[in-house]
């Protein structure tokens, strides 16, 4: 058992990146020996060092402790992917990708137990109702993981729109796709879930962007940019901090103590 920080979208700001590592305590490339660090994705694009931040990635992996999800942004110079971001990464970006990908260092998703023994379902933007009973409604955050990693096709499933619950774990929205299919659901919600992605508020101007029926059973912490939301009995948390253009003036990692990840590590990645 140790710390596991779960880091959101980073979004091509390399400093961001830097300011989180410095507050979890790590030291130069070296996290402290406690911790193990799950980022959700979007590494890159719309900063200004897209590469930064990958250089930055490519020695904390080689550390062990450090467990790299795949997000939309990626998905797009993977194989099979459409580039779709107007100021795309340069040709050795996007190949240094596709190496972690074919080398399984660039998941799908990850599973935490925590110190309460609830277990917690990470992924880039969350499992919508419908992609878990695409799964055959597996019943642990654990088991989930394992076959996501397992079904890559669904890392290509966007939905009609963004308010589309078909989306799959790599695009799903916040709010109309992501959280009320499952407040709408009669059964068992199995586990509760961290996702980056998107958010059911602006940060910077404290305002809300969902559904009265979401905001009701959601709970801000403003300064730290996580958005918890309670879906029957369990709690979807939200990390994606909106650094956007010019990067969060504030922000932190979230942080579950006494927590462990649950999947195995050294489980083979989607080829």
């Amino acid at each position: 058992m140790g710390r596991v920080a779960i880091i959101g979208d980073v979004g091509g700001h390399p400093d961001q990146l830097r300011r989180a590592l410095a507050w979890l305590g790590a030291t130069g490339e070296r996290l402290p020996p406690d911790l193990t660090v799950i980022q959700v994705g979007d590494l890159v694009d719309r900063g200004p060092d897209s590469t930064g931040v990958l250089d930055i990635v490519a020695n904390l992996l080689d550390d062990g402790r450090w467990i790299q999800l795949a997000g939309n942004h990626e998905a797009q110079y993977l194989p099979g992917g459409d580039v779709f971001w107007r100021e795309p990464l340069a040709a050795d970006g996007a190949a240094r990708l596709r190496q972690w990908w074919a080398e399984g260092r660039l998941r799908v998703a990850e599973a935490v137990r925590t110190a309460e023994g609830e277990e917690l379902l990470v992924t880039h933007a969350g499992l919508t109702l419908a992609s878990w009973q695409r799964l055959n409604e597996p019943m642990s955050a654990t088991e989930a993981a394992e076959i996501l990693e397992g079904r890559p096709d669904l890392i290509w499933e966007k939905g009609a729109h963004g308010r589309d619950g078909t989306a799959g774990p790599l695009w799903a929205e916040s709010g109309a796709a992501l959280h009320e299919p499952w407040m709408g659901y009669r059964g068992v919600v199995p586990f509760g879930q961290i996702h980056g992605h998107s958010t059911v508020v602006r940060f910077a101007e404290r305002t809300w962007r969902c559904t009265g029926r979401v905001r009701h059973r959601a709970t801000v912490a403003w300064h730290d940019r996580h958005v918890h939301v309670r879906v029957g009995g369990r709690v979807f948390t939200g990390v994606d901090p909106g650094h956007g253009r010019g990067g969060a003036a504030e922000w932190r990692p979230l942080i579950l103590d006494d927590a462990r990840v649950t999947a195995p590590a050294d489980a083979p990645g989607p080829t």
